[in-house]
């Protein structure tokens, strides 16, 4: 068992290293030898813990989304929350999360960058990644909607409204590079508002 957990906590070191050479070089440029060189090992000895630099980044995404989930989670199991502060929680917890994990999204903004240039859409493999947290958000809004807290909107644009607000919580993150999006978080909060139900007013 401390094997593994030897080797979990190593691969979340060089994950740290990886990013800073993905930050330095970009993600086309970074290779597994800057890798192994900003780690300070060999890459026979990086090889051990990833496959090429496509796995390093596909590992540290799936840590980024697997945290948020978590945090989500809690949210969701929390019953001192009704449906419309729940969903409002979520959107700034995940917001928080995107906050605290630029460093990261500058290096996807890059790898998506890569992948238009070639054949790959870059949007299906956001979809792709997303997947889940659509299903998340989807899921929230059609439960609010069948207590009737939610009005009976259409439950895919709400889905992409909200999830829009991500995406410009990414891009102001990271191209704009502003400090927080507390802005944001505010505006997510006034749109799920909106969404009520005017006969759920009195009754939160």
């Amino acid at each position: 068992m401390s094997i593994v957990i030897a080797h979990e906590k190593r691969r979340r070191e060089i994950l740290e290293h990886a990013l800073e050479v993905f930050i330095d070089a970009g993600f086309e440029a970074a290779t597994f030898q800057k890798i192994a060189d900003r780690c300070r090992i060999t890459r026979t000895t990086l090889y051990l813990y990833f496959r090429n630099k496509k796995d390093i980044f596909n590992y540290s995404i799936k840590q980024l989304m697997g945290a948020v989930e978590d945090r989500i989670l809690r949210v969701r199991q929390d019953t001192s929350l009704n449906r419309v502060d729940k969903l409002i929680r979520v959107l700034a917890v995940i917001m928080d999360h995107l906050e605290e994990n630029r460093r990261l999204l500058s290096v996807v903004l890059d790898y998506l960058r890569c992948l238009a240039k070639g054949d790959t859409n870059p949007e299906t493999s956001v979809r792709r990644r997303t997947i889940r947290l659509r299903h998340i958000l989807a899921t929230m809004v059609i439960d609010g909607i069948k207590e009737g807290v939610f009005r009976p909107i259409t439950v895919r644009n709400t889905t992409d409204l909200l999830y829009g607000l991500l995406e410009a919580a990414i891009f102001q993150l990271t191209v704009l590079k502003r400090p927080s999006v507390e802005e944001l978080k505010q505006a997510a909060a006034l749109v799920i508002r909106q969404m009520q139900h005017e006969s759920s007013l009195t009754e939160l």
